[in-house]
């Protein structure tokens, strides 16, 4: 038997160039990772910011305008300020809760009979949908509040959540874009297990869009939550005011309490992150799939 031909040793040329590859991608790797820390430090010293300040007296806040680190630590700041936005904090979480379902119903329903219903004019009636989303809000402020003042909803939590849960035209496509993309063939199936309309759309389209009533449901929780100008214009009690509100109120035309104010902050930004981390994964997938990357 011939003894099998043997390999050439890899020479020192070969060694080092895998070498070189080697630490190319190293060095690469490692930059991407240096530029993602550059960036996230960038977007993440204004929170940072927000943070220090809240922890600091208003003396220190007027010495040391651009330090990190309070010289004395008051976290009865935290105290202080959560007194005076704790009327405020029911309103804003009632309107989140009511305009988040209440987009998430009419969009889904509306976004389903767009993708699945064939009747007369329907492109055209989701193309006028979608063009009353280039109508700035401000055009239509002065209308809006002669009607509400008629038939009595000035100083009501009522104009804060009816336009938006009527009108969600952004839902309204995400969610469109959504049920076009679920295959026919489970509708056909379930009609043929004797599943009306409402049926197939409550206990087989639903669930197939998971993700993108996440993501609707996080961008109108943001909406509402940040909502400074609608309350600004109908709402003229006190005991109705939302966070916002409330956050303004810490800065006038002739003081401006920063530590308070950027403690309110601070706890007022929690449950937007809280409700992001929740929903991330589904938030990702549904901006992902419904072709909004």
């Amino acid at each position: 038997m011939t003894a099998p031909p043997r390999t050439a040793p890899p020479t020192l040329s070969s060694t080092a160039r895998a070498a070189d590859v080697r630490a190319g991608r190293i060095l690469a790797r490692g930059g991407r990772w240096i530029l993602l820390l550059v960036l996230a430090s960038t977007f993440l010293m204004p929170l940072l910011w927000m943070v220090a300040t809240s922890l600091k007296s208003e003396n220190d806040i007027a010495a040391h305008t651009l330090s990190l680190v309070p010289e004395d630590v008051r976290w009865s700041n935290y105290a202080e300020a959560f007194d005076a936005i704790r009327p405020f904090m029911w309103n804003s979480v009632q309107l989140a809760l009511v305009n988040v379902v209440g987009v998430l119903v009419v969009a889904s329903l509306a976004g389903y009979g767009f993708a699945r219903f064939r009747f007369p004019g329907r492109n055209i009636a989701f193309f006028l949908v979608l063009a009353t989303a280039i109508v700035p809000n401000i055009v239509l402020l002065l209308p809006q509040y002669i009607m509400f003042q008629r038939i009595g909803w000035i100083d009501t939590q009522l104009p804060l959540w009816v336009p938006r849960v009527m009108t969600p035209v952004f839902a309204t496509f995400l969610l469109r874009q959504a049920f076009m993309g679920v295959p026919r063939e489970l509708e056909e199936a379930a009609e043929v297990d004797g599943l009306g309309a409402f049926g197939i759309y409550w206990r087989i389209m639903l669930p197939q869009v998971k993700p993108a009533l996440a993501a609707a449901g996080v961008f109108t929780f943001i909406e509402s939550w940040n909502d400074l100008f609608g309350p600004l214009v109908f709402i003229t009690s006190n005991n109705l005011q939302t966070l916002p509100m409330a956050l303004a109120q810490f800065s006038g035309e002739y003081f401006s309490t920063t530590s308070l104010l950027m403690a309110a902050s601070a706890m007022t930004i929690i449950p937007v992150i809280v409700v992001y981390l929740l929903a991330q994964r589904y938030f990702v997938q549904g901006i992902a799939a419904t072709g909004l990357k």
